[in-house]
């Protein structure tokens, strides 16, 4: 079944299903839980498949029905998800690190491609009480706790001395020869998909990703990016796209609101 020109019919199911996962994460996040390796080395908890299992049932019990593709079910051949026009794309738990180090910085992310392209998304940080959410030609928000949500956007002007958010957890050198190049801004560190989010509401004015992310890391902020009036582009200025390639890795990126800066000169000589 083609996916209707408004995603937004299933934005309210997706907004609660990702609360849902939150509880469920935070039943695990105040135990004392164990802390498990993947082969890429990267740290899995209960709270990951937990997460994982109520956001799979909860989408298996929409209508239409869509594949889902999730960080901890990436298995999926190429061959087989290349044919998908429309899919869930979801991380149960973004920060694992974060959640690991418990200081609230994780999300559960919650996407619908269509297209190579995100037209809705949902980011939850159950530990903050936040969520955020969009829908394309729906505008994106701001959800504090149970509270009314408010209608955010970017900054479309950034101040001389822009807000630069930034991973708590990877920095490699060409981050830091980009950060040079950009000159005087105030650094802000984030965990997970927040940092997008942060753009969004125009908290920070640019997100510089010079380094390794997942699609499912990306897509649902991705989506909130581009409805409160930013931009979400690779290093060759293309907005990111969604299952093109056998590898699920993006490449590096960078998300701003102020489209009159030239955010992407400061990139010169990063091999993406």
């Amino acid at each position: 079944m083609p996916l209707m020109k408004e995603p937004s019919r299933l934005l309210e199911s997706a907004v609660a299903l990702a609360k849902k996962a939150g509880q469920a994460i935070l039943a695990i996040y105040g135990s004392e839980f164990i802390v498990a390796l993947k082969s890429d080395q990267s740290p899995l908890t209960a709270a990951d498949m937990a997460s994982h299992n109520c956001i799979v049932a909860g989408l298996d019990r929409l209508s239409p029905r869509y594949p889902v593709l999730s960080e901890e079910s990436a298995e999926i051949p190429y061959e087989d998800r290349r044919h998908w026009k429309s899919f869930w794309l979801i991380d149960p738990l973004d920060g694992t690190k974060e959640f690991v180090k418990r200081n609230g910085e994780f999300t559960v992310n919650i996407a619908l491609i269509h297209d190579h392209l995100p037209v809705l998304g949902v980011v939850h940080a159950p530990a903050l009480g936040l969520t955020y959410f969009a829908a394309e030609c729906c505008g994106a928000f701001r959800q504090s706790g149970e509270e009314t949500p408010q209608r955010i956007g970017v900054r479309s002007r950034a101040p001389q001395r822009p807000v630069v958010v930034g991973s708590r957890s990877h920095v490699n050198a060409d981050m830091g020869s980009y950060l040079n190049r950009l000159g005087d801004c105030e650094m802000q560190p984030m965990g997970s998909s927040l940092k997008l989010c942060l753009v969004a509401e125009g908290v920070a004015d640019l997100y510089p990703r010079i380094g390794l992310t997942s699609e499912w890391d990306t897509a649902a902020a991705h989506c909130i990016v581009t409805e409160a009036g930013g931009s979400v582009i690779d290093l060759k200025g293309k907005p990111l796209a969604y299952n093109t390639k056998e590898s699920l890795l993006n490449p590096y990126f960078l998300v701003f609101g102020d489209k009159s800066r030239p955010w992407l000169d400061y990139a010169a000589g990063v091999d993406a």
